[in-house]
């Protein structure tokens, strides 16, 4: 690789991590202030989403744990989070008789009428992005490609 190569190479503007990390920065700021009208923050929406789509089609145990894997966190950073969201009123958790380990969880009725204000807030972030919903598949299509690649990685 020649210099100019190199140097190429390591401008900022080449670099997909930090494009990647410009774009979710912006989509996370283009939720913020709808979601802090519904007092969510954006880590608390996502675990939202998770449960809601758990009523749907609940995994085999809806614990802390299943919940985790889901979102690609650990415990300790979902623990607050359900904390917040337990003292909200909007989810319950519960230790599993069997094993106190696991904490299984529930959405109140508040929780479950969240919901339908929430989908408003997707669509109008989707039409304030201007991509129409094919590309917008495209690009989720790409993104799950390249997320199933780095995980692979990771073993």
């Amino acid at each position: 690789m020649s210099a100019q190569d190199l140097e190429q190479a390591l401008l900022l503007d080449n670099q997909l991590c930090f494009r990647l990390y410009a774009a979710s920065r912006a989509i996370i700021r283009g939720y913020r202030p709808m979601l802090e009208a519904l007092g969510l923050t954006y880590p608390q929406y996502l675990v939202m989403l998770v449960l809601w789509e758990w009523q749907a089609r609940p995994p085999e145990q809806p614990s802390v744990k299943a919940l985790g894997e889901r979102l690609l966190l650990d415990s300790g950073t979902l623990t607050p989070l359900l904390k917040r969201l337990e003292q909200l009123g909007l989810v319950q958790r519960q230790r599993a008789q069997r094993d106190e380990r696991e904490v299984h969880l529930t959405l109140s009725a508040a929780g479950l009428a969240l919901r339908d204000q929430v989908l408003p807030l997707r669509e109008e972030l989707l039409c304030r992005s201007g991509l129409d919903l094919n590309a917008m598949g495209e690009l989720r299509t790409r993104l799950d490609d390249l997320l199933g690649q780095l995980l692979a990685l990771e073993g």
